[in-house]
């Protein structure tokens, strides 16, 4: 049976949960059905992140995988963009 390919997602790390996790939100527009202006709607997920390679703020990349805990479900595939923090 093929893998099937799975498409990553460009997120931002917004917090540091405990060790080789982390929170990526990830924000979009919408369209409201009534009045047609677009709202901001942020999902927020948990990642698995193996070797603790993001902070908080960088642009990551991730992938949906097989459930590592309770709420945890997908995992880092790369950090896009790191943030120098000052």
């Amino acid at each position: 049976m093929p893998e099937k390919k799975l498409k990553p997602v460009t997120a931002a790390v917004i917090s540091k949960s405990g060790n080789k996790s982390v929170k990526v939100a990830i924000d979009y527009k919408v369209k409201h059905p009534k009045y047609g202006k677009y709202v901001r709607r942020r999902t927020t997920l948990s990642v698995h992140d193996e070797h603790n390679k993001s902070a908080v703020g960088d642009i990551v990349e991730i992938v949906e995988s097989r459930p590592y805990s309770k709420t945890k479900s997908w995992r880092l595939v790369k950090v896009l963009e790191h943030i120098v923090q000052e």
